[in-house]
């Protein structure tokens, strides 16, 4: 995207300690939380350890559950459907994880 155009608008001391608080949770510069904003996004805190470390051990589970599948297909002696059915809960669920924790929330509606 061609930006050409600036900005410059004032701020009261509080306002810049604001913008500069949620630019810093949100691991975004001030420009790209003020553009976020002005799309209709409303960004959303980066989460902390706790929420990584589960989503690795989401993703192992998931990983593990996959190659369980591989083998009995190759094998035969489990039930495949279902197990590939379990495979596919589990990858959603991270995929909802990381959805609800670190993907922006569209606000647009709020703005109209």
């Amino acid at each position: 995207m061609n930006r050409t155009i600036k900005k410059q608008i004032w701020v009261s001391r509080e306002e810049d300690e604001e913008l500069k608080h949620k630019a810093k949770s949100t691991c975004l510069s001030e420009a790209s939380l003020i553009r976020a904003l002005i799309r209709g996004y409303k960004p959303k805190e980066k989460p902390d350890d706790r929420f990584y470390e589960a989503l690795r051990q989401l993703s192992s589970i998931a990983n593990n559950l996959n190659q369980l599948a591989a083998k009995a297909h190759s094998l035969g002696f489990i039930d495949a459907q279902k197990l590939d059915e379990e495979v596919i809960r589990w990858h959603q669920f991270q995929a909802d994880i990381e959805r609800s924790f670190l993907r922006p929330e569209d606000d647009r509606k709020r703005w109209q």
